[in-house]
């Protein structure tokens, strides 16, 4: 035993049996707001980091570049802090009252995954996580460091080594007592926290949350392709969305919930009760055509402290624009047509796409005579993209 795990053994004993601890922490996690709380040693099994490098060989992170960074820091949290004993996992539920795909049958509306329909987690979360730590601290000694979702930390399987739950077919956790309706977060910690047994595989035959995915983003089972998901191409992805998965997105402007919607474990799952987290009755279900006006600061106003502020207008507008092609309302085209002159490229690109979707081909064709003067060459490409499948 190193001088340092005997001072933390004798600060665990000067402030009581580890027992006594371990329940005050779930007490005091319970307070702050956390459903769940369980711990795990700081270590993950070697096949997690074979399965991380295998998914960037081969180069599924997409645009999300920062997977690749450093990417042995990822694979135990001791690689991410040497002194770490044990990692504290958290989970806060989310849960909605009710299916968020009903939404997609809505089709002059957009669909917002519900997780960024309430306050961002990122910035509910972490300061329950540092007043946690530093209860802990005070309570035992030591030292600790939180995460939200923000470093090399991978929540997921360090939460089923933790015994949360486990990780589905999807690859998101799912519990028995709150479904797949869970935000993560992690406390490290010097203290040597006695861990709690893993939690276990009870997917069973289910393949439910595979064939819910729109854009069949699963190629196996615990194996997700996010190139495909339509949560990576409307957050992520960068520029133009490939143009054969635009249909297949519906009315999703942000995100997707219907992989974690579809899993039969949800039905033991209770509402969330967290007003923070809860939902925003003016991001259940807008309007497209109201989305489509805003500008940069109506935009910052209307997503004001939510995830997707994070997105950026031109994104987001993009995602409007393909949602409104998708519609086959007709009465949205004044609103797609607005945006053929906005400042922003992927915009205006998803704008011509749209318009091609809705407008008969004469009306295209004389709009697109109208804006000749495009100097943009993504934007021009969407125009004889559009062009060539009227003529199709």
């Amino acid at each position: 035993m190193t001088d340092q795990s005997a001072l933390l053994s004798a600060s665990c004993e000067k402030t009581g049996a580890e027992p006594d601890l371990v329940a005050a922490l779930r007490e005091k996690a319970a307070a702050l707001g956390f459903d769940a709380v369980a711990i795990a040693p700081p270590d993950l099994p070697p096949e997690t980091g074979a399965r991380l490098r295998d998914f960037l060989v081969q180069g599924l992170h997409g645009d999300m570049g920062w997977l690749a960074d450093r990417p042995e820091r990822r694979t135990s949290p001791c690689g991410l802090w040497a002194d770490v004993r044990a990692v504290v996992m958290l989970g806060a539920n989310y849960g909605p009252g009710h299916d968020p795909r009903a939404l997609q049958a809505q089709k002059d509306r957009a669909a917002i995954s519900v997780y960024a329909r309430g306050d961002d987690y990122h910035d509910v979360i972490k300061p329950r996580l540092k007043e946690l730590a530093r209860w802990l601290i005070g309570s035992a000694g030591g030292d600790a460091k939180v995460f939200v979702d923000t470093a090399a930390v991978m929540e997921k399987p360090l939460a089923m080594r933790a015994g949360l739950g486990w990780q589905g077919k999807h690859t998101n956790l799912v519990s028995r007592d709150l479904g797949s309706w869970l935000f993560l977060g992690a406390l490290f910690t010097t203290l040597p926290l006695p861990p709690d047994p893993p939690g276990r595989d009870h997917c069973g035959s289910c393949k439910a949350c595979l064939d819910a995915c729109p854009t069949k983003a699963f190629p196996a089972p615990w194996r997700l392709d996010p190139r495909r998901c339509v949560s990576y191409l409307t957050i992520e992805h960068k520029g133009s969305i490939p143009r054969d998965l635009r249909p297949l997105i519906g009315n999703r402007v942000y995100g997707c919930d219907d992989c974690l919607a579809a899993c039969p474990w949800n039905k033991f799952a209770r509402m969330g009760r967290d007003a923070k987290l809860s939902a925003r009755d003016e991001l259940t279900g807008p309007a497209l055509a109201e989305l489509a006006k805003l500008d940069d600061a109506a935009f910052r106003a209307l997503f004001r402290k939510t995830a997707v502020k994070r997105v950026g207008r031109e994104k987001f507008l993009r995602n409007v624009m393909i949602a409104i092609g998708n519609s086959g309302d007709p009465s949205l085209v004044p609103a797609a047509e607005a945006r053929l002159t906005d400042a922003a490229a992927p915009v205006r690109g998803a704008a011509v796409w749209a318009l091609s979707k809705l407008l008969p081909e004469r009306d295209l064709s004389a709009l697109a005579e109208r804006h000749r003067g495009e100097n943009d060459p993504t934007v021009r490409d969407e125009w004889r993209a559009a062009l060539r499948s009227d003529e199709g």
